[in-house]
């Protein structure tokens, strides 16, 4: 057989059309390079709760990462170690003490699969209530006890720009931080230091996968250190420009089955 390649996908915008469904091509196309012997995985922003329906329908028996690699486990082999690492709750509470200098509607961190809302949100519980994670409300210097997993900052646009100014002056040092695709003004901040290659890397390890033979596949900048880790670093067809940039290749949209497109031709599927 040709050499095993791992491919390495990030979910919304990538691998999932803009209604949250993997095309049947796609998932087609997918299943052969499982048969041919490729391995299979996703790299996503989204908790494991609100990702693992996609992990089941693809049949995956691979590493997961999770909160743009702040988490990664492997769903069926519980022996193949945990990795968790939270942003420090001291330097969360200093975010949210910041933030109240700025203009705001929200601020959200997820303790795994808690949930901490400063203020009640119906729309935003709608995104996070995904996979029933327990929610608590209230102000999170009181209630935050645990170091977060990720932190959200939903705000307007122009704020948006002030505050990451702010965080990138004062504390540049401990986290990363990024912006969510409109129209979503979110600022995420996770620990400093991790992102998706890091948890991609600890999978090329496992499975004695060499970078060139990792292909990748994004759309946002969180994807940005995993296109360039990757050997086949591929942008959609939909990525922002940042990302067209760096990758080695940029294929068709998430509507117009961008992954599985490349994928067939790149491992020469049928």
């Amino acid at each position: 057989m040709a050499e095993r390649h791992l491919i390495a996908l990030d979910l919304d915008g990538t691998l999932l059309k803009d209604d949250k469904t993997i095309s049947l091509k796609t998932k087609d196309i997918l299943k052969k390079a499982k048969d041919a012997g490729h391995i299979i995985m996703i790299a996503t922003g989204r908790p494991y709760r609100s990702s693992e329906m996609y992990y089941h329908e693809l049949e995956l028996d691979t590493p997961i990462v999770n909160f743009n690699g702040a988490f990664m486990h492997h769903p069926r082999n519980p022996g193949w170690g945990f990795f968790h690492e939270p942003l420090d709750v001291k330097v969360a509470k200093e975010i949210v003490d910041a933030c109240r200098s700025f203009q705001f509607h929200n601020i959200i961190a997820e303790v795994m699969d808690d949930v901490y809302f400063h203020y009640h949100d119906e729309k935003l519980l709608d995104i996070f209530g995904m996979g029933k994670p327990k929610v608590t409300t209230g102000d999170l210097s009181n209630f935050l006890k645990d170091s977060p997993t990720s932190l959200l900052i939903h705000t307007e646009e122009d704020e948006l720009r002030l505050i990451r100014q702010h965080l990138s002056e004062i504390h540049a040092e401990v986290i990363e931080q990024r912006s969510w695709a409109a129209p979503w003004h979110v600022i995420e901040i996770i620990k400093s230091g991790i992102n998706k290659a890091v948890g991609l890397k600890k999978a090329a390890d496992f499975f004695n996968i060499p970078a060139e033979r990792v292909v990748a596949f994004g759309d946002e900048d969180n994807d940005l250190e995993m296109i360039e880790y990757a050997g086949h670093g591929i942008a959609m067809g939909n990525a922002i420009d940042q990302l067209k940039n760096i990758a080695n290749d940029v294929t068709l949209t998430n509507e117009k089955d961008g992954v599985g497109v490349y994928i067939a031709d790149l491992l020469h599927l049928k």
